[in-house]
């Protein structure tokens, strides 16, 4: 049994340790955020056996708990946690919020940022990342709802921007970033893009900070996304590039480059559709300056691609394999994650199944439940490492098994998964996987050398 899969563990949680023996096999089921109150569910974010604790739901306005984006302060030995807080993903109060840590253990209660108060409904700020200046100014970047929508008011609005320069303690709200229209948004400019981003930017072979974000097509443009559901709808992969950011200037004095050139993005055809099934792209660095980008899609394997151009261009998308002419990875429709690590390796987060596992197939064109809330668990990782002269140009260790829900699904959203929209530091000599369980509970994984030891590349 691995080192992620062991039966004790030690959580810490405020300042002391606490010390976990979870049989967790004997916890039962629940459905909802009420039966998560009562007895043994009360201990329910233990099931995962975290290391860290940085938060768990209060009531019925915070039971949604995602899109968990960890960081460094610039101007403090801090860690400030940003993410998506509702009372249930999909019901109109989505909210960016902050907190922040001395020690990566102790963490302070979230103060909003921007977006609905709970209670309330309607100018949401949803799907939150943070860019951080070389002059210390933070930029909180979020999709903005506005008063049209195109059918999707948490995915589908302006780029809303707030600043803050006392490392997030108050924060300056700023005009909305124009974002360029293409042939895939809807006709009249008053109704906004579909768009999300999800992972921190990383810094690209000149410095510069480059995002990955999802756009999805108005079904203005494509009548036939008005028969399906949400889970089938068409996306492709773009990126934006932030080409002053360093300076700090002003959100109104931003400079965007909007790449690919190409306006089609990154494709790959949905196995049930004649449109596109890629989304939310996650991008590392390689060191021979270029940029390598994984994607989710609808076929059960990860999807990538390269550039070497800073994401100008990039080569046609491909089935991501542990190496050349190896087998492809599976995962279902899901995030996932790739991370460069500082001693040169890399840190690949995925569910290693193909979308179909037992009742539950992705590829139906009809859903009776929702299939991504039982496929999305157990949590595997891989590492990879730079192969210079290999077409795929990283490769990938047998994967590893880390987190498990054991298909008990909590929260409001009565969700399975888990290790969904994460994030990765290593700060103070300890590398932390930040992931929410069941988009409910806020956790951390410690991913330490002793647990990637035996996970060996091919040559």
């Amino acid at each position: 049994m691995s080192r992620g899969m062991s039966s004790a563990v030690t959580v810490l949680v405020g300042t002391w340790a606490i010390g976990l023996c979870v049989d967790a096999m004997r916890l039962p089921s629940c459905r909802g955020a009420e039966q998560g109150r009562t007895g043994l569910m009360k201990e329910e974010w233990r099931r995962s056996l975290p290391d860290v604790v940085v938060y768990l739901p209060k009531g019925k306005a915070d039971g949604d708990n995602e899109h968990f984006l960890v960081f460094e302060a610039p101007k403090s030995d801090e860690l400030l946690a940003m993410w998506n807080q509702s009372s249930c993903e999909g019901r109109g109060d989505n909210r960016a919020v902050l907190a922040r840590s001395k020690d990566g253990v102790t963490w302070s209660a979230p103060k909003i940022i921007a977006g609905t108060r709970p209670g309330e409904k309607g100018g949401q700020a949803s799907w939150p990342f943070p860019v951080v200046s070389k002059r210390g100014r933070i930029y909180c970047f979020y999709t903005k709802q506005m008063p049209l929508t195109d059918g999707n008011p948490q995915g589908c609005g302006a780029m809303g921007c707030a600043t803050s320069d006392d490392n997030g303690h108050t924060w300056v709200h700023g005009p909305d970033i124009p974002m360029p229209r293409n042939k895939f948004d809807h006709p009249d400019p008053n109704v906004p893009k579909h768009w999300i981003v999800w992972q921190k930017p990383i810094r690209d072979s000149k410095g510069r900070h480059i995002a990955g974000y999802t756009q999805g097509t108005s079904p203005s443009r494509n009548p036939e996304l008005k028969k399906v559901g949400w889970w089938a709808w068409e996306n492709r992969c773009q990126f934006m590039r932030f080409e002053d950011i360093d300076d700090s200037p002003d959100p109104s004095d931003l400079r965007i480059t909007w790449l690919p050139r190409d306006e089609n993005g990154l494709t790959t055809k949905h196995p049930n559709h004649d449109w596109s099934s890629l989304q939310e792209p996650s991008l590392v660095l390689t060191p021979d300056g270029r940029l390598f980008c994984t994607m989710r899609a609808w076929t059960g394997h990860i999807w990538y691609s390269v550039s070497r151009d800073d994401g100008e261009t990039w080569r046609p998308p491909e089935v991501l394999r542990y190496k050349d002419g190896g087998e492809p990875l599976k995962h279902p429709l899901a995030p996932c994650p790739i991370y460069a690590l500082r001693d040169g390796r890399y840190l690949l987060l995925f569910h290693n199944n193909d979308g179909h596992v037992g009742k539950h197939n992705q590829r139906e064109k009809r859903w009776k439940t929702n299939h991504l809330n039982f496929l999305r668990h157990p949590a595997f990782i891989a590492v990879g490492a730079y192969r210079h002269e290999a077409h795929q140009p990283i490769w990938f260790s047998a994967p590893k098994q880390i987190l498990d829900t054991q298909g008990v699904p909590v929260g409001p959203k009565g969700t399975a998964e888990i290790a969904t929209y994460t994030s990765v530091t290593e700060w103070r000599r300890r590398r932390v996987l930040w992931y929410p369980d069941r988009k409910h509970y806020l956790l951390g994984k410690v991913i330490d050398d002793e647990l990637l030891a035996d996970m060996n590349v091919p040559k």
